[in-house]
């Protein structure tokens, strides 16, 4: 270990951890040693009498009990399985260039080189101790969370952690910034190496997983509460050395820190910025693009090369990316893989596991799309689905096309079904009304001024008055229809209790969201693919002689997935905004001529003469909050739209 100062504060630290370890350790002994000094005392009979007789037999029995609860914790500690990121293992047969330029890192940092790579689709990077001997490759059949047990272990020498790097790394940087990026992660194998650090580290990711293993749902009653009282020593220990764990972990980055200053330091700040531009580009991509594909089933296999694609058109939009487009002639760091289309494909399938909770591998309802085929495949299958989605509920409310409305009796699903479902008929007659009104106003007015005029006008005045009259009755009686139900065939339920905020809309959007939020759940709980019911995927199914294969058979616990969901639940008006625009974009493809396109920064959208489409979501809230349709029908007639056709439906 060097000579920096967070080097020396991380040893401190750990020494802090180990001695806890200790204390622990003597308070498991210490009935054990007041025995045998009572036990002894009684053999050399210095120790004898009626008190000192039951306190041996008292504190024997006590002794054994903690010696034995001392010895099973200890057990689990050791055995349970540390948690280990997913990740996509890289050999260095498949990446020679990428092993020699760490190794060259390693040589100019003066710490022991990783023992591997591995590539996690995430941005970010960092070294991940893999010495535990419960991460050899458990039995296929075998996916419990202590590993090994009852079963002779060979203990593995040391070896230095492995390296993970986040893949949109390695698409997006150079490779001279990705070198002065890892540089203070490479450099954290010196302390790593540390004996101390190092025992430190396996204690607490010991107790952590010993923790994990007590909080296991579904085991026996004999077996949780042993269990838990494991888990409540565990979680005893951890909270007494949390503190001093996390000042080692800060003092190792510091020093880390440190002894990568001298390398490539300039080139680094410059890195940095890319590091959370490939961080931006990398999250709009996911939730714009990826996440409409993996509700459907279908997962993009080329996600690091959308990277590069989102990247570069934000460089285009963006007069604050200026200058980063002209970084795509040097050469990317993902040359420095033999094989980067398995590895990506292999990432992106990954990335698809972690963050929606999808299945393995490919199979029937879990099929990789290419970005060429996203438009057809993906975003207009999306539109028809929810289109039809749409359609079902209306029909299951009863909802047929409004008297007087511009649709003709086609029987098909039209947007003009929907538009005059939502649009708010009240203040369309309350409009007219007006009007009326202030046309019978103004006939009376000019009624009583041909009345001061000549006798022969008398007999016209007195028709305009009439009229007038006439016309103030059917305004009285507009105004009435306006406080009673557009329509009288059916009035629309009022909205289900629902826990979204719909008070912002009008009654039938409100019932029609919940409805559809009713309606989506449904398919989703009957629909959900089962993970066991697919083999496994590794990138070299895909191609033969691939590079990248994921980690062998669950070393990490997939039974929660998805680890890291991109997005909480789409609210009822969300989806309400989604299922209408699905709507309009269908029928500006079947009537119009539009087409399905792909934005990598905005995920779907409707491409008009070859342009992408623009201002439709506030037209869509305007007619989901105010019930008011003419804005939108502006929008549809500039682009020649006809809602009154009907559409094809998926």
């Amino acid at each position: 270990m060097g000579v920096e100062a967070g080097a020396q504060a991380a040893r401190s630290r750990a020494l802090v951890v180990l001695r806890m370890r200790s204390r622990a350790l003597a308070v498991a002994l210490m009935p054990a040693a007041v025995a045998v000094i009572l036990l002894a005392g009684a053999a050399t009979g210095r120790l004898v009498g009626p008190g000192w007789d039951a306190a041996r037999w008292i504190l024997t029995p006590v002794a054994v009990l903690v010696l034995l609860a001392a010895a099973g914790i200890a057990l689990v500690v050791a055995r349970a399985r540390p948690a280990m990121s997913p990740t996509i293992p890289i050999t260095e047969e498949t990446a020679p260039d990428l092993y020699r330029m760490v190794r060259d890192l390693a040589d100019r940092l003066d710490v022991p080189a990783p023992s591997a790579i591995a590539l996690t689709p995430d941005c970010d990077s960092w070294l991940e101790d893999r010495t535990h001997r419960a991460h050899g490759p458990p039995p296929a059949e075998e996916h419990d969370d202590i590993a090994g047990g009852g079963r002779h272990t060979h203990r593995r020498p040391p070896v230095a952690p492995v390296l993970v790097i986040g893949s949109p790394f390695l698409w997006w940087m150079r490779v001279g910034e990705l070198r002065a990026v890892l540089a203070p992660v490479v450099a954290g194998t010196g302390p790593s190496a540390h004996p101390d650090i190092a025992a430190a580290r396996r204690f607490v990711r010991g107790l952590d997983a010993a923790v994990a293993v007590a909080s296991a749902p579904h085991r026996g009653p004999v077996s949780r509460g042993v269990l838990a009282g494991v888990g409540w020593v565990a979680r005893l220990l951890l909270r007494s050395c949390r503190v001093h764990a996390a000042e080692m972990e800060r003092g190792v980055a510091a020093a880390a820190a440190e002894r990568a200053q001298a390398v490539d330091y300039g080139l680094r700040i410059v890195a940095q910025e890319q590091v959370g531009l490939a961080y931006a580009g990398w999250d709009r991509l996911l939730t714009r693009v990826a996440l409409p594909a993996w509700r459907m089933g279908r997962w993009p296999s080329r996600l690091d090369a959308g990277v590069v694609a989102a990247l570069t058109e934000l460089s285009r939009r963006d007069r604050l990316a200026e200058g980063f487009a002209s970084r795509l002639g040097e050469r990317p760091a993902c040359d420095l893989l033999e094989e980067p289309g398995a590895v990506d494909e292999a990432a992106s399938l990954l990335a698809a596991r972690l963050f929606h909770g999808g299945p393995p591998g490919p199979g029937p309802d879990w099929s990789p799309v290419g970005w060429s085929e996203y438009p057809e495949e993906v975003v207009d299958r999306k539109w028809r689905i929810d289109a039809a989605r749409l359609h079902r509920v209306l029909d299951s409310m009863g909802v047929r096309p409004a008297p007087g409305s511009a649709a003709p009796n086609t029987g098909g699903p039209t947007l003009s079904r929907v538009l005059d479902h939502l649009t708010d008929q009240a203040d369309h007659l309350t409009d007219q009304a007006d009007h009326l009104t202030d046309q019978a106003d103004h006939l009376t007015d000019r009624a009583d001024h041909l009345t001061g005029q000549a006798d022969h006008l008398a007999d016209r005045a007195d028709r305009l008055a009439d009229r007038a009259d006439h016309l103030a009755d059917r305004a009285d009686r507009l105004t009435d229809r306006a406080g009673e139900t557009p329509f009288t065939a059916r009035s629309p339920e009022p909205p289900p209790d629902d826990e979204e905020d719909l008070s912002g809309t009008t009654p039938r959007s409100a019932t029609l969201a919940a409805r559809l939020s009713a309606e989506l759940s449904r398919e989703e709980a009957t629909a959900t693919p089962s993970p066991s019911t697919t083999a496994p995927f590794t990138a070299a199914s895909s191609s033969a002689g691939s590079p990248a294969t994921p980690d062998p058979a669950a070393l990490w616990d997939d039974r929660t997935l998805p680890l890291f969901p991109l997005q909480p639940p789409r609210t009822a008006r969300e989806l309400l905004a989604d299922h209408l625009t699905a709507m309009i974009c269908c029928a500006a493809m079947d009537t119009a001529g539009a087409t399905p396109g792909l934005d990598w920064l905005d995920g779907p959208t409707l491409l008009h003469n070859g342009e992408r489409t623009a201002d439709l979501a506030p037209k869509v809230l305007t007619l989901i909050e105010d019930g008011d349709s003419t804005p939108l029908r502006a929008w549809l007639a500039e682009l020649g739209i006809r809602p009154e056709k009907p559409v094809r439906l998926g």
